[in-house]
C-alpha cells in the first residue's frame, strides 16, 4: 500500500512539469485557442486527458476510448440475467418483458436499467448489473490511476472532486462490509468518448454504483448533465474521521424548508409519498408537470438559500464551467419550483429521509432516499439534469 501511494504522489508531483511540456509541444490548434478563462480550462482538460491516454498501452486505449456520437436524446438501456450468478446481457424492451427466474440478484421485473448515449451507459445500479464501458480503476497501474484522478481533478471543482472521493469511499465501506454485487473503488469505470481536443466535442464518463458523471467539453463549454450522485452508507469512518456523504445536499434543503412561511411550506409539501427517482437514468427527454411552490414567491434570502442548494450539483464541475451554468439557473429562478415529500425534520449530523425536487426550465434535481435496509438516511440517490442540454447537445447538435 505504501508503494502504491508513493507512486501516486510521485506522479502528481511531476504533473505540472508534464503539463508545461505538453503545452509547449501541443498541436498548433491548442496554441491558437483564445486565452480566456474557459479556453484555458478546456486546454487544461485536454492536456490532462491526453496525459492519461498516453499512459496506456494500445490494448487499454482500445478499451477506454470510444467515438463521441451526437444524439438528440439518450435512450433507455435494459440488461438482465437469465439465471442466478450469470452475467447480465443487454435486452430489448420485448425481451425484458418476458418472464424470467425471480430471486436474489435477478433485479426488478423488466431487468436492470440504465441510460445509453452513443456508446456510453450510466445507471444507478451496480456495475455488475449494468456494465459501464471503459476501464475499471482496479485495472490501472498506480501511475495510470494517478493520471485518471488528475483528469478528474482538472475537470471538477475542489468541492466536486472531494464529493467524488467521499462517494467512492462510501462504496468502498459498502464493499468492505460484504455485498453480493460489484462495489468498491476498484470497479469505478472511466471512459473517454471522442478525441480530447480544444475545438471539437468529447466526453468523460466516470462512475460506479452511486456516481455517474457525464462531462461533455466542447470548446468553451463544459457540461455535466446528466449526472448521478448518491451514497451507501451515507456515514462511514475513514482515516480516523467520520465522513457524511451528501451532507450539504441534505442540510441545506432542510434549512430552505425551515425558511419558508406557512403558505409556501404548505404548497411545497406534496400530498403523496415519492419513494424513488422520477427522472433517473433511462428517462431522458420526459416532460413532468411542475409541482410544489413556485420560487417567484420566494424572498431574496430564500432564493439565495435555494441557489446554495443547487450549487451542490451545479458546482461539482470546474468553477469556470460552473459559472455560466449557475448564471442561467439564477435567471430562471422565478420559473423554478421546489417540491418536498416526507419528514420535515431530521437528526442533526445525519441526512434526512425526505425526498425533494427542484425543477426549472433548464434544471432538474432530485434527492431520493432509498427504501433499502433499515435506515433510508444511509442510502440515497440523486440526479441532476438540464432538459435543454442533455449531454451538451445544446452545443454539439448544432
Amino acid at each position: 500500500m505504501r508503494k502504491f501511494f508513493g507512486a501516486i504522489s510521485g506522479f502528481l508531483a511531476v504533473i505540472p512539469t508534464t503539463i508545461a511540456a505538453s503545452a509547449a509541444n501541443a498541436p498548433p490548434v491548442l496554441a491558437r485557442v483564445d486565452e480566456s478563462a474557459t479556453a484555458r480550462q478546456t486546454q487544461a482538460a485536454v492536456i490532462a486527458a491526453q496525459s492519461f491516454l498516453s499512459s496506456l498501452d494500445a490494448h487499454k486505449r482500445a478499451v477506454v476510448v470510444f467515438p463521441f456520437v451526437v444524439q438528440k436524446s439518450a435512450s433507455l438501456a435494459r440488461f438482465r440475467r437469465d439465471a442466478p450468478n450469470q452475467s447480465v446481457h443487454p435486452v430489448t424492451d420485448a425481451q425484458a418483458s418476458k418472464t424470467t427466474v425471480r430471486g436474489p440478484g435477478m433485479g426488478p421485473p423488466g431487468g436492470f436499467v440504465g441510460e445509453r448515449y452513443g456508446a456510453s451507459v450510466w445507471s444507478n445500479f451496480p456495475v455488475s448489473d449494468v456494465p459501464r464501458p471503459g476501464l475499471q480503476m482496479g485495472q490501472l497501474t498506480p501511475a495510470q490511476h494517478a493520471a485518471a484522478l488528475y483528469l478528474l481533478q482538472t475537470v471538477l471543482s475542489p468541492k466536486g472532486y472531494q464529493k467524488v472521493l467521499d462517494i467512492m469511499g462510501a462504496d468502498q465501506a459498502l464493499a468492505n462490509s460484504g455485498t453480493p454485487f460489484a462495489s468498491g473503488k476498484a470497479v469505478y469505470t472511466l471512459a473517454i468518448f471522442g478525441d480530447p481536443a480544444a475545438t471539437k466535442p468529447w466526453m468523460i464518463q466516470f462512475g460506479g454504483h452511486h456516481l455517474g458523471l457525464n462531462i461533455v467539453i466542447d470548446g468553451e463549454h463544459g457540461v455535466m448533465t446528466p449526472t448521478l450522485t448518491g451514497a451507501q452508507p451515507a456515514i462511514y469512518q475513514a482515516n480516523g474521521r467520520t465522513v457524511r456523504v451528501l451532507a450539504a445536499e441534505s442540510d441545506r434543503a432542510f434549512t430552505l424548508l425551515d425558511a419558508l412561511d406557512a403558505k409556501q411550506r404548505q404548497q411545497a409539501i406534496l400530498p403523496y409519498k415519492v419513494q424513488d427517482l422520477v427522472q433517473g437514468p433511462g428517462h431522458d427527454g420526459e416532460i413532468i408537470i411542475p409541482e410544489g411552490v413556485k420560487v417567484s414567491t420566494f424572498s431574496p434570502k430564500q432564493k439565495e438559500l435555494l441557489m446554495g442548494l443547487i450549487s451542490e450539483w451545479a458546482g461539482i464541475i470546474n468553477d469556470t464551467y460552473a459559472a455560466p451554468r449557475l448564471k442561467e439557473i439564477r435567471e430562471d429562478l422565478n420559473d423554478t419550483w421546489f417540491a418536498w415529500s416526507g419528514p420535515t425534520t431530521h437528526i442533526s449530523g445525519h441526512n434526512g429521509s425526505a425526498y425533494y425536487r427542484i425543477q426549472g426550465p433548464r434544471l432538474w434535481i432530485e434527492f431520493s432516499p432509498q427504501g433499502v435496509g433499515d435506515d433510508p438516511t444511509l442510502h440515497v440517490h440523486t440526479v441532476y439534469r438540464d432538459p435543454t442540454n442533455s449531454y451538451g447537445n445544446r452545443y454539439t447538435a448544432q
